[in-house]
């Protein structure tokens, strides 16, 4: 995650908080983004949401002395750089632990508890829907969910990748990240229910993959260059299955997951127009549906090692 968000976001955040507080009854939780915003006391210097998935955020906050409220989504939290103390109370239990890369903090949506953290954190954090976790346990035909656990620095190296991976991978490009976060929320479900419930998820490996049809009709959608199209819920509606095993499935047909196979299929237009006509950089990114050259120009960079502009004069 690169560009910070703009158009005072805490300011709009903390608005919300207030409005949440005095006008809807005390029960009611609040939005995860929200009540972190509350408590942070800043910005986060990203955030990407989706209604129907839940949000991701990359936050750098000073050190922290308050109650967290109970919030309506699950908080996952992984820590890129950096050391740092954290200790949380919950009534007469205390739990400590330290935020480091390849560690896990979980608050669990509807818990409240007081957090001391002495410094400054580094911290990417997934608001994932209870839906969610239900969604995926039941397109998984696996048994309804236990509760999530509370986790304060916990060893998880898998969950930590991957959540930190949103950091790395949200390229400027609308509907690939889109596509990205999708997935991603997905297999972080997956994660969370393997290896953070009372009741541990098995899930059953991949077999088989999609009909010859389902995968033309696929590649079609992927290619249109429609955003409505690369949605990984229409995606799997129109393969007649859930999200969960769509996924699946077109890995197994193509070794790719969705995301990856469309981020190689835009590759592969930007070098074919870089290589074959005299377009610019800058139209290059906007054909191919990047936010702007520079969004484009790190991306191409990423995947080939190359800027756009000098992979052009090496292959001429």
């Amino acid at each position: 995650m690169k560009k910070p968000i703009v158009n005072d976001p805490l300011e709009a955040l903390l608005g919300a908080a207030g409005a949440h507080q005095d006008g809807w009854p005390a029960a009611q939780r609040r939005a995860a983004e929200v009540e972190m915003a509350r408590v942070l006391k800043t910005a986060p210097v990203q955030m990407a949401s989706d209604p129907a998935n839940g949000a991701i955020a990359h936050w750098k906050h000073g050190a922290l002395h308050d109650v967290v409220e109970p919030m309506a989504d699950h908080v996952i939290m992984a820590y890129p750089t950096g050391v740092q103390r954290l200790e949380r109370r919950s009534g007469k239990s205390l739990a400590t632990g330290t935020a480091r890369p390849g560690v896990v903090t979980i608050i669990p949506a509807g818990s409240s508890s007081k957090w001391d953290i002495p410094g400054p954190v580094d911290v990417i954090q997934l608001y994932l829907p209870r839906t969610t976790l239900e969604r995926v346990a039941r397109e998984a035909d696996a048994s309804a969910p236990g509760e999530l656990l509370e986790r304060t620095g916990h060893p998880d190296a898998i969950t930590s990748s991957l959540l930190m991976s949103a950091a790395d991978v949200l390229d400027g490009n609308s509907s690939l990240d889109a596509l990205f976060r999708q997935q991603l929320t997905d297999l972080l479900a997956t994660r969370l229910l393997a290896a953070h419930t009372g009741t541990a998820v098995t899930f059953e490996p991949a077999v088989g993959g999609l009909s010859p049809h389902a995968l033309r009709r696929t590649i079609e959608r992927l290619r249109s260059g429609n955003d409505a199209d690369v949605s990984l819920a229409e995606l799997a509606s129109d393969a007649g299955l859930s999200r969960f095993h769509f996924c699946r499935a077109f890995k197994d047909s193509t070794g790719l997951s969705p995301h990856a196979w469309l981020r190689q299929q835009r590759l592969e237009r930007a070098m074919n127009m870089l290589r074959d006509t005299d377009a610019s950089i800058e139209l290059v990114a906007a054909e191919l549906g990047y936010a702007s050259q520079t969004a484009f120009t790190a991306a191409f960079k990423k995947l080939t090692g190359n800027t756009p502009s000098d992979w052009r004069r090496r292959i001429r």
